[in-house]
């Protein structure tokens, strides 16, 4: 009796159901509970660019800290903008939320290890809800853009990756996936108006000389951003980060993204691998952590991509993973998702994770080890 009470609960922890249920409140909690300081900045950017004032300066009478996203987004947030602020930030979060869940859900992966997956991201999906971080959504813009591209949808997946370059430049590694589609006009003409649109379409809310000005400005603020990032505890969290802070040598983090972007493309090189969705799946999972081990912007919250990519890297595979993957896992977890939280220890958060950015350490090995799998493996599907 015992054993099938056991497996009733398992049973109604692995339903699809119950994970919509949970997700959900997660994200109604995140909204109703957190600070709310960043969707104020993102409320910020809508008002601001109706009345055509500067994007990336401080409003201190408003919020802490400077807007870094592109024009485009005063349309993504605008009917959250237009809320009270505690309605429209609850909302935010569980717009968010849903995107994500439902990106998830359509992968080509059985139902059994999408459950894994949403129970696997699920603390670090809070993580970045609290912070109401638009990481969430970049997430989801990745993944559905791959979707979007398998199923020969290549005029809606480059929306996709066009919305989230304009708005935190992130979106563009989606532009890795056009080796993958089978129409490859279509998405080269697509991308192109998608961005002539999308760049010119604040316009409707401002004013043609106001929108320019302030793509102008907003690359000067990246740039700016990208130097202070590299003092910042709480940037940085990086395969960058970390390679400066544990060797205390300053030098151009080109020599590391430079590697990096090449061990990245290598695999893609291995064409007759593409008609197998296993490998297609691995290079997703590849794209979500490289985005994120790459970046010199990466903060805690950033992580809700890439560990969707470690899930993703994980269940992709069509051979049995060894101890050692399980373990890989294991140490994702508690390192990657944990460590910002109160279950981990206080001590080794302040004294060894937080300085030497070793959130980013087990993405890092996985990473390593899902470029060599995609580089010598055959990914032909396995009893």
């Amino acid at each position: 009796m015992k054993i099938e009470q056991v497996k009733k609960h398992l049973g109604f922890l692995g339903a699809p159901a119950t994970l919509v249920v949970i997700w959900l409140v997660l994200s109604i909690v995140a909204g109703l509970i957190s600070k709310g300081n960043n969707f104020l900045i993102f409320r910020g950017v809508f008002w601001h660019t109706w009345q055509e004032l500067p994007l990336y300066v401080p409003y201190p009478e408003e919020y802490f800290d400077i807007n870094h996203y592109g024009p485009l987004f005063s349309l993504i947030i605008a009917p959250f903008a237009l809320l009270p602020v505690w309605l429209g930030q609850v909302l935010w979060s569980v717009a968010m939320t849903v995107l994500l869940f439902c990106s998830i859900w359509r992968l080509p992966i059985p139902q059994k290890r999408i459950i894994f997956i949403y129970w696997f991201c699920a603390h670090e999906l809070m993580t970045a809800l609290f912070m109401n971080q638009f990481n969430v959504v970049i997430a989801a813009i990745i993944i559905l853009a791959f979707l979007l591209i398998e199923r020969e949808r290549d005029h809606w997946a480059t929306l996709l990756i066009v919305v989230g370059t304009l708005v935190k430049i992130y979106g563009i590694v989606g532009i890795a996936f056009f080796l993958f589609s089978k129409h490859k006009l279509r998405f080269i003409l697509s991308f192109a108006g998608w961005m002539l649109l999308l760049f010119a379409l604040p316009m409707a809310i401002s004013s043609p000389e106001y929108i320019i000005n302030c793509y102008t400005e907003w690359i000067g603020n990246i740039i700016e951003k990208n130097g202070e990032n590299a003092d910042s505890l709480y940037q940085n969290i990086s395969i960058i980060g970390m390679a400066h802070r544990i060797s205390g040598c300053n030098f151009s983090d080109l020599f590391i993204i430079g590697p990096g972007m090449l061990l990245t493309a290598l695999p893609f090189l291995r064409f007759g691998q593409y008609r197998h969705i296993a490998f297609r799946l691995a290079a997703l999972a590849s794209v979500l952590l490289f985005v994120v081990l790459f970046s010199t912007g990466s903060e805690s919250s950033s992580y809700i991509i890439a560990l969707a990519g470690v899930a993703i890297w994980y269940w992709s595979a069509p051979w049995k993973r060894s101890k050692w993957d399980i373990a890989l896992m294991v140490f994702a977890f508690v390192l990657t998702s944990l460590s910002p939280s109160d279950l981990f220890p206080k001590y080794l958060r302040d004294e060894f994770v937080r300085p030497y950015a070793l959130k980013a350490l087990p993405c890092a090995i996985i990473w390593i080890k899902l470029i060599c799998e995609m580089l010598l493996c055959r990914y032909a599907k396995r009893d």
